[in-house]
């Protein structure tokens, strides 16, 4: 033979031809059907450390050929457990490395788009952590190019995969407290940052500059780096846009829903730099036959008590640590956490028995993703489904930050009764960056 084809190559190119795919340039797994469960992806991942570790072991049973970092150190240390992968600083130049067929985006939120819009337009898959975005009209963009390149995609809300979440949700689909007339969930979680952040000299090992990427210029100040940038708007979304994609999740997913028609919150005076100590969100979403479409969100400390359900307070919930979701129905109660779930009035439900499992146990939640592009087919938490969750979620910090009950058209990512609202909805990009 005068050329000689690999498996990968051959693969690639009658799967293509069956589908009617065609991608000029850079290597794609993109338009296979079906590939051997054997044949192992080449994964890049953008970002290596604290979440972004957890991300790369969960992908580590596949090829890890490409890792990127903005932080020396943190690459380095990557780079000890994968020598063979290409190390970067600067993901617009892994980019350009043409085995990837995936790519893991764990970087921190205000660069989760350019990273994630740069992965799928060369013709990648693409894992996001959440939420998907940092600003919502990103978050659309991402969605309609997932679509248009036709990718296998996964937003890293990994209590998804977990067998709680799913028993939940069949119990909810049930019928089992009849219509669901509304729901809170609330987590006491705070980032919160009183004053202006301390500045300082940018360590030798950081590329301050990258990590900026695409927001407006600002100096250092080492309450950013590495663990507390959500706490500023610049970069991040506080608690509810780190904890909300978790939580919220269980009640889009058990009762359906999407995107809300008005959002309203209350909380502490607005600060322009620094996420609130605690909030209030309260989400009407379009009403259906088995829910009434109220959604309340709660985080933090509000006079000095964790910020909870009213119900904690009248006494008709038992004692429950941590965070949770309570959902109310016609017929009875179901409070549930990550990991557990009970019906209330507790009486009223003895000797209950669940409904039958009709959602299969999870694979894991990078295996899911991984197997789908191996073998066909979508996830569960792919950016259709967790943009829309990522967009409700973003909402309320719109809402408080204008301070107005937001009457949204999510069609033209429009708050109808508020323009001012679109300083918060729309990105805006610093020279050289872009979507």
């Amino acid at each position: 033979m005068k050329h000689q084809i690999t498996r990968r190559n051959f693969i690639w190119k009658t799967s293509a031809t069956a589908a009617g795919v065609f991608f000029i340039g850079k290597a794609s797994s993109f338009g296979r059907n079906k590939i051997s469960p054997n044949d192992k992806l080449n994964i890049a991942c953008i970002g290596t450390a604290n979440r972004a570790a957890e991300n790369i072991k969960g992908v580590e049973g596949e090829n890890i050929v490409a890792l990127c970092d903005v932080d020396e150190l943190y690459l380095g240390k990557a780079k000890a457990n994968h020598a063979s992968a290409k190390t970067y600083s600067d993901f617009r130049r892994l980019i350009d490395q043409k085995d990837i067929d995936a790519i893991v985006v764990a970087t921190t939120d205000h660069t989760h788009a350019v990273a994630t819009a740069a992965a799928i337009k060369s013709g990648r898959h693409a894992y996001c952590e959440k939420p998907l975005t940092h600003t919502i009209s990103e978050c659309r963009r991402i969605q309609e190019l997932a679509r248009q390149h036709k990718c296998v995609t996964q937003m890293g809300t990994q209590i998804h995969a977990t067998d709680n979440y799913r028993r939940v949700v069949e119990v909810i689909q049930s019928g089992a407290i009849g219509k669901v007339k509304e729901v809170h969930v609330w987590v006491g979680r705070v980032y919160n940052f009183p004053g202006n952040p301390p500045l300082a000299p940018v360590p030798k090992n950081l590329n301050w500059d990258l990590w900026l990427g695409p927001v407006s210029e600002t100096p250092y100040s080492p309450e950013y780096v590495p663990m507390w940038w959500r706490k500023f708007w610049h970069f991040g979304g506080g608690t509810l846009s780190d904890m909300a994609c978790h939580h919220m999740d269980l009640s889009h997913w058990a009762l359906g829903i999407h995107t809300p028609l008005t959002v309203e919150t209350e909380g502490p005076t607005v600060d322009a730099i620094t996420t609130p100590s605690w909030l209030t969100v309260h989400y009407q979403y379009p009403e259906t036959k088995t829910f009434s479409g109220k959604l309340n969100w709660y985080h933090g400390e509000k006079d000095g008590k964790l910020h909870r359900p009213p119900q904690f307070a009248d006494g008709s919930l038992p004692k429950w640590d941590g965070d949770g979701s309570l959902f109310i129905g016609e017929k009875g109660m179901l409070l549930a956490d990550y990991g557990r779930y009970v019906l209330l009035p507790e009486k009223d439900f003895t000797g209950f028995t669940p409904p039958p499992q009709t959602i299969a146990p999870s694979k894991g939640h990078h295996a899911e993703w991984i197997h789908a592009i191996k073998n066909g087919g979508t996830t569960l938490c792919n950016f259709d489904y967790s943009g829309d969750l990522s967009e409700s979620v973003l909402l309320g910090n719109v809402a408080f930050r204008v301070g107005k009950k937001l009457e949204w058209d999510s069609k033209h990512l429009k708050a109808k009764n508020c323009p001012e609202a679109d300083q918060f909805i729309q990105h805006h990009y610093r020279k050289g960056w872009k979507l």
